[in-house]
């Protein structure tokens, strides 16, 4: 018999797959891995991702996550058909304020989550996770009768994460970055370059993303970032599936799925279920918060020799039976011990309960549910700064 050896796929380079403006930037700077999210190349490793970590929770890193295609939508009824999205109720979001959000579907299932940035009255920027929300918004806007424009701005965000990143922030903008508050946004100018600034991020430690809206200047722009970044050791990095995990932040395709509703992940903080808005989902939503979800997202502590992480779902099993499935896992450099995410039947989400991970090609592995997040996210930027 012939053995071969295992070696990672490669993604061919073709226009079918559209490029970010930092691409050239992110492969000078040595992106060594890319994969594809939501029709892009998107940077995932320069070459440890364990230096990356460090990187993001000791200091401070530029991320091209230009993937994320921002979705406008602008016109008379953009506030009516914000809220017919969304059952987050964002009449509270006031201009130049972010929201976190979820779309879902009549079933309740979510369709993707967002970042929701307010830029202007009738103006919102929704900023998906990996999927064709455009579309679904576009037919949603078709059949809704509302004067909206829904379409694909020119803005493509930088994220600049790590607990150094407001010293940095500080330098290319002023005092104006730190002065922001949580999920606040700003739109300004870097000698020129035209940039919407929030104060959001996916690494569970203080940062910003800029928002780029001239393509052409993509390299000019990663550029002076990295330059104001010397004097504190700002290095290249991707979204760290470690940090991710350990702050309990959730992945779209991972960690939430269309088979998911909101209250399943956690995610209850986002419904304002009687709101006095319609919205897609509401007969659904206020049916499950009755009944209580059937299955739970948690995380889990595994035993056991380091993970290298999981390229597919891994069954759980309880009791010899199947009752859910891991979506993420990885070894914890912080906590010294593997950790994972874990979606299984709600009699056996409550912290402390022992499950078994079938890990494949080894066996099973014990595990004990524990509440999420280990991490809490950073929000406050120090006096000191």
């Amino acid at each position: 018999m012939k053995h071969y050896a295992t070696l990672s796929p490669q993604l061919s380079i073709g226009p079918r797959v559209r490029k970010s403006p930092f691409y050239e930037a992110t492969r000078s700077a040595g992106a060594q891995s890319f994969t594809i999210y939501n029709h892009m190349y998107m940077p995932t490793s320069y070459g440890d991702p364990l230096a990356e970590y460090w990187a993001i929770v000791g200091g401070v890193t530029l991320w091209d996550v230009s993937s994320e295609r921002q979705i406008e939508v602008s016109g008379p009824d953009a506030v009516a058909f914000t809220q017919l999205l969304t059952p987050r109720d964002i009449a509270s979001c006031g201009v130049e304020r972010c929201r976190y959000v979820v779309f879902t579907d009549d079933n309740g299932g979510i369709i993707n989550d967002a970042v929701m940035l307010r830029l202007e009255e009738d103006r919102f920027w929704l900023s998906p996770g990996d999927g064709d929300v455009l579309l679904w918004i576009k037919g949603v806007a078709a059949r809704s009768g509302m004067n909206v424009r829904v379409h694909e701005p020119d803005a493509s965000p930088l994220q600049l994460q790590g607990p150094l990143a407001p010293k940095v922030a500080r330098k290319l903008f002023g005092d104006v970055a730190i002065e922001m508050g949580y999920f606040h946004l700003k739109t300004l100018e870097l000698d020129g370059i035209p940039l919407v600034l929030s104060r959001t991020g996916w690494s569970g430690e203080l940062g910003y993303e800029l928002y780029l809206q001239d393509h052409r200047l993509g390299t000019e722009l990663w550029d002076k970032v990295m330059a104001a970044g010397e004097e504190f050791g700002i290095s290249p990095a991707t979204p760290s599936a470690m940090r991710s995990i350990e702050g309990g932040l959730l992945s779209y395709c991972s960690d939430i799925t269309l088979d998911d509703n909101p209250f399943t992940l956690g995610l209850e903080r986002l419904l304002d279920l009687d709101k006095p808005h319609d919205y897609i989902g509401k007969s659904a939503l206020q049916r499950i918060a009755k009944e209580g979800p059937q299955r739970r997202l948690v995380g889990v502590n595994i035993d056991g020799a380091a993970l290298a992480g999981n390229e597919e779902f891994w069954r759980v099993l309880a009791d010899g039976e199947v009752v859910g499935h891991l979506t993420r896992c990885c070894f914890s450099p912080r906590l010294e011990h593997n950790i994972g995410l874990v979606n299984v039947a709600a009699g056996y989400a409550a912290p402390g309960s022992s499950v078994q991970i079938e890990v494949p090609g080894e066996g099973v592995r014990q595990a004990t549910v524990v509440a999420l997040p280990w991490f809490e996210s950073e929000r406050k930027i120090p006096a000191d700064i």
